[in-house]
């Protein structure tokens, strides 16, 4: 697989792979690593997996820099269990979009505009 083609995907890769977490910030560090790995391992014909990355690059993209959602992320994220006989990378992206998509539901109110007679 050409890295470059799968760059096409990710156009946060740079932000996210350079991104300056403390020392002591382990949980950033392995998010980082899960998310390099599985870009970098899927299958390029496979137009689901694509889809999966990009959502994961933009997921990961708001970790950085919604830190609400990365307290949450953190939060959460030690809590999933992945069962022995399925892939533990692509379960933790799976993971990782579902608490995305949960907190952007909680996050995101409706606004309703009364008119006023």
């Amino acid at each position: 697989m050409n890295g470059k083609e799968i760059l096409k995907y990710c156009p946060n890769y740079y932000n996210i792979v350079n991104f300056d977490f403390s020392e002591n910030d382990v949980i950033s560090e392995k998010l980082i690593s899960i998310y390099k790995n599985y870009i970098f391992n899927i299958d390029m014909q496979n137009r689901n997996e694509l889809e999966k990355v990009s959502e994961l690059d933009h997921v990961l993209a708001s970790y950085l820099h919604d830190y609400l959602f990365r307290s949450t992320l953190q939060k959460e994220i030690v809590t999933v269990r992945v069962k022995r006989d399925n892939n533990i990378i692509s379960s933790l992206v799976d993971a990782i979009i579902h608490i995305f998509t949960d907190y952007e539901e909680y996050t995101t109110r409706k606004l309703y505009i009364s008119k006023w007679i």
